[in-house]
């Protein structure tokens, strides 16, 4: 098994900060909270992993500025610059019954709950109030709305969503 294929996405160094080593991180993850004082996390950059130790971190707007313990200047940080945060399976957070990862929906198959098949799940949009679920069907695409009331039943063992469309959602 690929050990870096299970391996999920928690963040993104998108620039450095100040000249003592610092960097900027874009979160990719719903829980900012992993990243703490003393934590190991693992850096993926054009296919080369390795680990770091976070030092210290504060939030900055919609980042966070973080200090890698092994990364001693800005020229070091500047190398690891569009590197991807990632951790492994065992350290992901406990979701809630009805709750699911992105990397879980991806791929699974929708079909209506009369038994229409509309295709796999390529894709999901995040818009604040509810997640789109973006269908690839042999034809077209569909647009389908995560609420409680559209989506009846996720299987994650048998990777199926079951759907009840609203009017005309399968029309567009």
């Amino acid at each position: 098994m690929d050990t870096n294929k299970s391996l999920i996405s928690v963040g993104e160094i998108i620039n450095t900060q100040g000249h003592r080593g610092e960097v900027r991180v874009w979160p990719l993850t719903d829980f900012p909270e992993r990243f703490k004082a003393n934590e190991i996390i693992i850096f993926e950059k054009k296919g080369v992993t390795g680990n770091l130790t976070i030092e210290r971190v504060r939030s900055q707007k919609n980042y966070f500025v973080i200090k890698f313990k092994e990364i001693v200047d800005m020229n070091a940080a500047e190398d690891i610059v569009g590197s991807i945060l990632k951790i492994t399976p065992d350290e992901l957070m406990e979701l809630s019954d009805d709750t699911y990862y992105i990397f879980d929906i991806i791929g699974m198959e929708v079909q209506t709950d009369d038994g229409l098949k509309l295709g796999k799940i390529r894709d999901v949009i995040q818009t604040g109030s509810n997640d789109v679920y973006i269908v690839k069907g042999t034809e077209k695409e569909y647009m389908i709305p995560a609420l409680k009331e559209v989506v009846r039943q996720i299987d994650k063992i048998g990777k199926k969503i079951v759907i009840k469309p609203l009017d005309g959602l399968l029309d567009l």
